[in-house]
């Protein structure tokens, strides 16, 4: 069987290929609203912004790991968060619209992409095990899988992939019937979020941080509680349009 470390890359690859032509075969079927040259500019300030959040947020998952390691390279640019990911590919896209005057919302499209490599490459976390952080506490529950350690353990690779299919009934529903564009990635990035903040409770791994969270559960509550402002606001603007 191949090495943890081999299987691991082999479906992290096949998730960002998935992703690519997830994207692909959606933006034909449903068009871009947004100019190739506009596109681009997301695309730049989403790969750099995740690049940075996915290994910034990994390295505060274990301050005292990190510090010891501080000067090998190969531990400051190995490590990847998918929450980090998201979170900091949402800060670039955002300042990348603002510095090329965009004002759409650019996410319904990535929905799909995004689900499919979550999916893919936790299928290659599953098969790893415990070899790469991402394997759940021992387990007596039915379900529980032991691999890597002979172990049985919550699968909570498979719940997370289970969780992300779930979401495309759901936020396609919400893309064909709300007026606001984005908010399909807007319902989706909120419920991986709080699906995160939970589920993350299953693991043994990262080192807890101050408040019984780790360091990917506070990134969470940010997400979250960004989001709520951004869903408060809209909701008191319908308010006052409906007082006028």
């Amino acid at each position: 069987m191949p090495s943890p470390f081999v299987l691991h890359t082999v479906f992290e690859t096949l998730g960002y290929l998935s992703a690519v032509l997830v994207y692909m075969a959606v933006r034909k079927r449903r068009g871009d609203a947004i100019a190739d040259r506009d596109r681009l500019a997301v695309f730049a300030g989403a790969l750099v912004g995740a690049a940075l959040g996915t290994r910034l947020l990994f390295l505060l998952c274990n301050p005292a790991v990190t510090l010891q390691h501080w000067t090998d390279p190969r531990y400051l640019l190995g490590g990847k968060t998918i929450v980090g990911g998201l979170l900091g590919g949402l800060i670039g896209v955002e300042i990348a619209k603002r510095l090329a005057g965009i004002r759409r919302s650019t996410g319904d499209l990535l929905v799909l992409p995004i689900i499919a490599a979550i999916s893919i490459g936790r299928i290659g976390c599953f098969l790893t095990g415990p070899a790469d952080g991402t394997a759940g506490y021992p387990s007596s529950l039915p379900w529980a899988v032991a691999i890597g350690d002979g172990i049985p353990r919550h699968p909570v690779a498979l719940y997370e992939i289970a969780f992300v299919l779930l979401l495309i009934p759901v936020t396609e529903h919400v893309r064909r019937r709300s007026p606001h564009a984005g908010d399909s990635f807007r319902l989706f990035l909120a419920s991986y979020l709080l699906f995160r903040l939970l589920v993350d409770f299953l693991k043994p791994i990262p080192a807890p941080l101050p408040g019984g969270l780790t360091a990917i559960q506070w990134a969470c509550l940010a997400g979250l509680a960004y989001y709520a402002a951004v869903f408060a606001r809209r909701l008191a603007a319908s308010d006052v349009r409906a007082t006028a």
